[in-house]
């Protein structure tokens, strides 16, 4: 069995307070874990030519405001 299923059977046996409490915490560990791995990318350049399409589409009018 892998470790993914061993926590999904012991996930099914959550009552719904514990589900609910387990909802909030995974949330907040899956948000953390994408903003680290944004500021990671960043860091290593990743975005930048995002950044700078963006900023061409922006100069030359194609952007809006949203």
């Amino acid at each position: 069995m892998t470790a993914v299923e061993t926590v999904e059977k012991e996930i099914e046996k959550f009552s719904l307070k514990e589900l609910a409490e387990f909802r909030l915490w995974f949330a907040k560990h899956d948000s953390d874990a994408w903003d680290a791995q944004i500021e990671a990318d960043a860091a290593a350049g990743k975005l930048d030519t995002l950044a700078e399409e963006a900023i061409a589409e922006y100069k030359t009018g194609k952007a809006q405001e949203i």
